[in-house]
C-alpha cells in the first residue's frame, strides 16, 4: 500500500478495455511526513479523489483486475481510501 496525493487526471481517446468508463488518476507517493517520494503512478479511481486530496493505494494488481473484471488489463493500482484530515 502506498500513501499518495491526487495530482491530476488521465483522458485517453483510446484505451484498454478494462479502463473505459473508469476514472484513473496520476498519484504522487508520499512518504510518513508528507513529502514527494517516488515517481508519479496511475490508479484507478472508484471513490471521486478530488485534486491534491490524500489517498491510499493499493499497489496489488490481481486485486485492481478483480475489480475492473479483466484478467488482461493492465491497471496495477487502485485507490482504496480517501484520508480525512
Amino acid at each position: 500500500m502506498l500513501y499518495a496525493r491526487v495530482d491530476g487526471s488521465v483522458v485517453a481517446t483510446i484505451a484498454h478495455p478494462s479502463m473505459r468508463g473508469r476514472r484513473t488518476v496520476i498519484c504522487q507517493p508520499l512518504d510518513t511526513d508528507g513529502n514527494d517520494d517516488g515517481t508519479p503512478v496511475l490508479a484507478l479511481d472508484p471513490h471521486g479523489a478530488g485534486l491534491h486530496q490524500k489517498v491510499v493505494l493499493s499497489t496489488d494488481g490481481s486485486t485492481t483486475r478483480i475489480v475492473v473484471d479483466d484478467p488482461h488489463s493492465p491497471l496495477r493500482n487502485l485507490i482504496i481510501g480517501l484520508v480525512d484530515n
